[in-house]
């Protein structure tokens, strides 16, 4: 059900109190104009969340790609979190994991036409995008977790909200989750409730619709994974999850914030998963793989290890996997599908957005004008 993973620590709440302080303090400044947000000639899309990691934004970054690509030259910019360089990189063939961080890193091998970029520095990143000779084409820019970095305004705000960690049950950090208190929901164009069972019912919907409390300029969306075909990291093998046996051990070997509905997914096909989890965009030391080594070569017969596409640009950096558990290792691509047969009015609605607001038609309405 919703809201089903949250976990409050009590004893922590006079903390987030001064925590909620700050961060009320910061946003009155915005709102007062006192601390100035800026705004940009060229559509920009931010894909953001309230809460600390593990609302799925990577997949839902990646559905907005393959939406506008088709169209325009893309841009996604991002912090980088965790990357060992500095200040504005633009992301290359030959870029590595430590240049711009694991998240830009699976994006850019999956649409190397697409300009990926990283900069700490939101605006510098954006202005660099728009006028360096190599990337002054771009027509159109998604920031990948930004909601809090309001010293940009985008065109349009998406916020996240994870089904199994909704924003209405939680709190402030560090008792909770939350990065900012729940009525900043209101600087959204559009929410989606993220990670959604398939089976949700429609009483569901209204339940979570009523408790969001949305504004009338605020949609509302529902969103669920979909899983691609699933392939070895260390070999040429692909399956599905229909190939996985009922009696098949699944060792599921994740390092992001919130791995559970690939748990519950995986259910559907085998009772008996083992997870090992790791914290977010977590680098695996030598310690971690012999805990894999060890935690693969208990399990019985037939067994494979499933991993996501992020933890596997990591995994494959590391020396000292057993040949046993290289063989068994298997990737599985996660996708974003929009629920509801509510695909087609959200697609309409960014691609109206930004036919509407796209240099080109910006510069139309100004020779009108004049």
């Amino acid at each position: 059900m919703e809201g089903d993973l949250i976990h409050i620590n009590e004893w922590l709440r006079p903390l987030s109190w001064l925590y909620g302080i700050g961060v009320a303090i910061r946003n009155t400044l915005f709102d007062c104009g006192v601390l100035k947000s800026q705004s940009y000639d060229i559509p920009i899309i931010d894909i953001g969340n309230l809460t600390v990691g593990g609302t799925g934004k990577t997949p839902h970054t990646e559905y907005l790609v393959r939406l506008l690509s088709q169209h325009y030259k893309v841009a996604v910019l991002s912090r980088g979190y965790r990357r060992k360089s500095k200040g504005y990189v633009l992301a290359t063939a030959g870029s590595t994991v430590e240049d711009i961080g694991d998240e830009p890193w699976q994006m850019k091998q999956k649409f190397p036409e697409v300009y990926v970029a990283v900069d700490r520095n939101r605006r510098r990143g954006i202005n660099r995008l728009c006028n360096d000779e190599a990337t002054r084409d771009v027509e159109v820019i998604l920031l990948d977790d930004a909601y809090q970095h309001r010293y940009v305004m985008p065109g349009v705000n998406i916020l996240l909200v994870d089904y199994h960690r909704m924003i209405t049950d939680d709190c402030l950090l560090p008792a909770g989750r939350l990065r900012e208190p729940k009525d900043a929901k209101r600087r959204a164009n559009i929410i989606i409730v993220t990670k959604c069972p398939h089976n949700i019912k429609p009483m569901g919907y209204r339940v979570i619709q009523k408790a969001l409390a949305l504004m009338p300029y605020q949609a509302l969306y529902f969103s669920t994974f979909k899983y691609g075909h699933m392939h070895q990291l260390f070999g040429e093998h692909q399956a599905t999850l229909a190939d996985i046996g009922p009696n098949e051990s699944v060792l599921l070997l994740t390092g992001i914030a919130s791995p559970e509905q690939m748990h519950i997914d995986l259910s559907q096909h085998t009772s008996h998963i083992t997870s090992l989890s790791f914290p977010d965009h977590h680098y695996f030391t030598p310690k971690d793989i012999r805990t894999i080594n060890q935690q693969f070569s208990s399990l019985p017969s037939p067994k494979r290890i499933i991993t996501t596409e992020k933890d596997a640009t990591r995994l494959k950096m590391t020396n000292e996997l057993s040949p046993e558990v290289k063989e068994a290792l298997y990737v599985l691509p996660v996708e974003v599908e929009i629920m509801k047969k509510q695909a087609q009015n959200f697609n309409d609605n960014i691609t109206g957005y930004v036919l509407k607001n796209s240099r080109n038609s910006i510069l139309v309405k100004s020779q009108n004008g004049n």
